[in-house]
């Protein structure tokens, strides 16, 4: 009896590595996924915000439908229409497609946390910055902005944290990020619990070093 559960852990053991050394090269992959399509999601997000809250009217609806029709499509539609529907005009790669649609989707929310942020500067550092000379880009981009993102660290990090876990999506279109290298090593093997438990893993230790990140920076930032 003993030797049999000896046996059973042994193979446990080994079917966890082998399983592990599986999935690591595709950890790089969902990495990148994640960093460009944030780092073009924040830009994009940024541009839309300053929009938002322009005194060109134009702009201004402009920005509202694009955020209120990107917040009501799902992330997997947009995928599915970036990759499937564009993708096959512009000869798009699925790492581009998949960064495209995954960036212009949380731009949408990403927008709307730094027009919060900035809503949320006291007007007297305008009138402030006015009377030291300032012009209005000088005023957004040396006090307010600043400022605002002081204010919007915690929930950028949960939608970076969000983003991560999203990227999943991306191995619907062929992807071979950390999701779908583990529908691949089912489909061999035919392993559920294993396999799903130490992607979870995978996904959760990242999350955390990320969460860690983000408070180091917000600490970092934050008003002595």
């Amino acid at each position: 009896m003993e030797n049999r559960i000896i046996d059973i852990i042994i193979k446990e053991i080994l079917l966890f590595y082998k399983i592990i050394k599986f999935l690591i090269p595709s950890i790089p992959i969902t990495i990148q996924i994640t960093l460009y399509s944030f780092l073009l999601a924040v830009i994009l997000g940024l541009i839309i915000a300053l929009f938002r809250i322009s005194y060109v009217k134009i702009f201004q609806i402009i920005s509202k439908i694009y955020v209120d029709v990107l917040r009501g499509i799902p992330l997997l539609v947009q995928i599915f229409f970036i990759y499937f529907g564009l993708g096959k005009i512009l000869k798009l790669e699925q790492f581009t497609a998949g960064v495209i649609a995954i960036s212009i989707c949380y731009s949408a929310y990403i927008s709307e946390i730094f027009r919060a942020g900035i809503l949320a500067i006291p007007k007297g550092q305008y009138d402030a910055s006015k009377s030291l000379g300032m012009n209005k880009y000088q005023t957004m981009r040396y006090v307010i902005l600043p400022q605002a993102i002081r204010i919007i660290i915690p929930p950028i990090s949960n939608e970076f944290i969000a983003c991560l876990k999203d990227s999943s999506l991306v191995s619907i279109i062929g992807m071979r990020e950390l999701t779908r290298a583990g529908r691949e090593f089912y489909s061999q093997y035919f392993v559920d619990f294993e396999i799903w438990f130490i992607v979870g893993m995978f996904y959760l230790i990242m999350t955390a070093i990320a969460a860690k990140f983000a408070r180091y920076i917000e600490k970092k930032l934050e008003i002595p």
